[in-house]
């Protein structure tokens, strides 16, 4: 038996997943901390399809009464990084940027009417860096990359500039890439969001959606997995970010 034949003997003994795939464009799925009431059915999803994002940490309340950097969900966060899911920090807190009130200084609120402060070059850092250093704690072996995202992708000039400062550069999303999974489900059901996406998106997209949303009658999770199987059907493939993100 030649080389070649014996090369070609054993790639028809791989599972389809593991051969090749020829990709009509590249997706970089993000996923926002949320409610987390479909964590564990998105996860999955992305699992069967091999698919591979790039994971957003806050320590935000889940439907379960904890938060998702405490202890409880380490089982969770470590299965991601055994899945080869990169992380990135959502910030600590998840509050809201509102204002450049001086050079350094930024700020920061909460929309739960938790509190509001004013962030220097110091407070900044550890706010966007302690998410990071928590899921450090449970999952040493994640691949966490120099990127942050705002809630709601809402940024100041004075918090990007200082991010930088950090080490971290500021990932939003694409304008294709907003899968809509904080809209009310009444006016934008599953399906028409579902017609939109796999109509709309475009090579080199980056998409947000998040583990789940409080608000949202009907769960977006639900019609996940026919959102990547139809993606993938149109030829895209999955990657996380780069260290340098998306411009």
């Amino acid at each position: 038996m030649t080389r070649r034949r014996a090369l070609l003997g054993a790639a028809a003994l791989l599972p389809a997943p593991a051969l090749a795939q020829r990709c009509a464009g590249t997706l970089y799925l993000t996923v926002d901390t949320g409610w987390s009431r479909e964590a564990e059915l998105i996860a999955e999803a992305m699992r069967r399809h091999a698919v591979r994002a790039t994971l957003f940490v806050a320590n935000e309340r889940t439907h379960r009464g904890d938060r998702q950097l405490e202890e409880g969900w380490a089982p969770f966060w470590r299965a991601r990084a055994a899945e080869g899911h990169a992380f990135a920090s959502h910030t600590w807190r998840h509050w809201y940027f509102r204002g450049d009130p001086g050079p350094g200084r930024t700020s920061y609120a909460s929309r739960q009417g938790e509190g509001a402060e004013v962030l220097d070059q110091e407070a900044l850092c550890a706010e966007l860096l302690r998410p990071l250093e928590a899921l450090r704690r449970w999952v040493p072996e994640a691949r966490i990359l120099p990127l942050w995202r705002a809630p709601g992708g809402i940024v100041t000039p004075g918090a990007v500039r200082m991010a930088a400062a950090c080490g971290l550069r500021h990932q939003g999303w694409t304008a294709r890439g907003f899968l809509g999974d904080e809209l009310d489900s009444a006016a934008h059901p599953n399906e028409a969001l579902l017609r939109r996406n796999l109509a709309g998106i475009r090579d080199g997209e980056v998409l947000v959606m998040h583990w789940g949303v409080r608000s949202r009658r009907e769960p977006f999770g639900l019609v996940f997995e026919r959102l990547l199987a139809g993606l993938k059907e149109r030829g895209f493939c999955f990657a996380p970010l780069p260290e340098g993100g998306i411009a």
